[in-house]
């Protein structure tokens, strides 16, 4: 079994056990939470299926339908992360077709794989850290006491160093320098791990900067594409040394040097090998605003078409191959797309999913219509989620030494504010109570720290009433619009 299958074996989920952790931070939308969970055990299922059927199982993947802010992005977020997997978002409205100069679609993949390597990489750098430390630990001790040379003099003759000895065997007049010098950096390695010499200013000498930027260069068919050639590397090293001094803090030192040890103990080709596998076998791409690329059956009675329109059915039909399963290359090799789950996402307001192209729609098989936000909905997203809106500002407060407490008739009443800006002006969803909140809390985030330094603070009804008095009167909304 590879190294893959075995963090795929670890991390199998049920789909109910999927759905009970998405259910800490979306509230609502029960369909799309079952279509989602199943889809990633069924991840699970294929890789530990026969061999012989095992390439032949393919993805369902998912078209999620519903108004901004009601939990699409966050649904496919929250998943990712689940099955700690390599994930993209991308705006579908972003790529134009094969002859225009823009960015192609084959790019997602390009970027999903630069993803899905990084993760590897962390990983490595994580198991190595233990080791890298103590390499560190030892550059430091090199930079304050430096190690002596053997001697070749009198004192050839001295003793070795005994690191069992005590102080009481220690005779400072008898001592080579060898052993002198031994005492010494034990002494400092003790200050060291106690952070006594923290603050200390030391010259250390590091690697330059090798991430210059790529080039970007017109492809063979007119697109945009970044190519992976890094200038430094070509040139070589014309410039000279490849390293240069820095005057730090030892904290600053520790960190500036673990991360150039940890890179020196990882394998990179390992990790290519090991993230172009992950890429293909777990990546998750979010295609948003899906809708936007798809024609709507009004404009196309008029025929024609030309202006922003023009590349809308192209980008689709460049879209299919990737989505139905094919090679695209990349600066670490070829990628094979057939077992990406690929999860589509539109309000779907002016055109209907029926406006893709035939081929297109039949590549996202499982639709699932996610539902409006009521005013219960917005009341339980300010209370139950783990990362709730009003947590958020609580912990915000709470770290300029200010305890916020919400009451209950509270948040119930910014939900009722919440409910009525949508219907009155633009149905954001969720992402109007970042806009209600803000305005609410206004007024006591400016008084934070000068005015009110410490102390307890009731948020009641009566309060949310008179900050929001204005905006729940004032029918020319507009300027709440997110």
């Amino acid at each position: 079994m590879s190294t893959l299958q075995k963090t795929v074996t670890q991390k199998n989920l049920t789909p109910q056990q999927v759905v009970a952790e998405l259910n800490k931070y979306i509230i609502g939308q029960d369909d799309a939470k079952r279509s989602v969970s199943i889809a990633l055990r069924n991840r699970w299922r294929r890789m530990n299926a026969d061999e012989e059927i095992r390439d032949e199982i393919l993805p369902n993947n998912i078209l999620l339908i519903g108004p901004t802010g009601v939990g699409k992005t966050e649904i496919a977020r929250r998943l990712a992360k689940l099955a700690e997997a390599p994930f993209i978002k991308v705006e579908a409205s972003k790529f134009t077709e094969v002859g225009y100069v823009g960015r192609d679609v084959e790019s997602m993949i390009r970027d999903l794989t630069d993803i899905a390597i990084d993760m590897v990489k962390t990983e490595m750098r994580d198991r190595v850290e233990e080791e890298a430390r103590e390499v560190v630990e030892e550059r430091i001790l090199d930079i304050l006491i430096p190690p002596v040379k053997k001697n070749q003099g009198a004192n050839n003759s001295s003793p070795g160093f005994d690191a069992n000895s005590t102080d009481q065997d220690f005779n400072p007049q008898s001592a080579s320098d060898e052993e002198l010098n031994e005492r010494t950096r034990k002494k400092f390695r003790e200050k060291l791990r106690n952070g006594e010499l923290d603050e200390r200013e030391i010259e250390i000498e590091v690697q330059k900067s090798s991430r210059s930027p790529m080039m970007q260069v017109f492809g063979p068919q007119g697109g945009m594409e970044e190519m992976g050639i890094n200038l430094q590397d070509m040139l070589g090293n014309l410039g000279g040394q490849n390293k240069t001094k820095r005057k730090v803090t030892i904290e600053e030192a520790r960190e500036i040097l673990l991360e150039e040890e940890a890179e020196k103990l990882i394998d990179h080709e390992s990790a290519v090998q090991e993230g172009l596998e992950r890429v293909q076998k777990q990546g998750i791409i979010f295609i948003d605003e899906i809708d936007k690329v798809a024609e709507s059956s009004n404009n196309s009675k008029g025929g024609g078409g030309g202006g922003p329109d023009v590349s809308r059915q192209g980008v689709q039909r460049d879209m299919l191959p990737i989505v139905e399963g094919s090679n695209v290359s990349t600066k670490h090799g070829m990628v094979k797309t057939d077992h990406m789950l690929f999860i589509g996402s539109g309000a779907f307001h002016v055109s209907k999913p029926s406006d893709l192209i035939p081929e297109l729609q039949g590549r996202f098989p499982i639709r699932v219509e996610l539902n409006s936000l009521t005013e219960e909905d917005f009341f339980d997203i300010l209370t139950q989620p783990k990362n709730a809106l009003t947590k958020q500002y609580q912990a915000m407060l709470k770290s300029e030494g200010v305890d916020i407490e919400f009451t209950e008739d509270a948040l119930k009443e910014v939900a009722s504010i919440a409910a009525q800006v949508n219907d009155r002006v633009e149905n954001i969803g969720a992402r109007r109570l970042h806009t209600i909140l803000s305005s609410l809390l206004d007024e006591l985030l400016f008084a934070v720290p000068d005015d009110i330094s410490s102390g307890d603070i009731t948020i009641d009804k009566d309060y949310v009433n008179k900050q929001l008095d204005d905006l729940v009167k004032d029918k020319d909304l507009s300027q709440y619009i997110l």
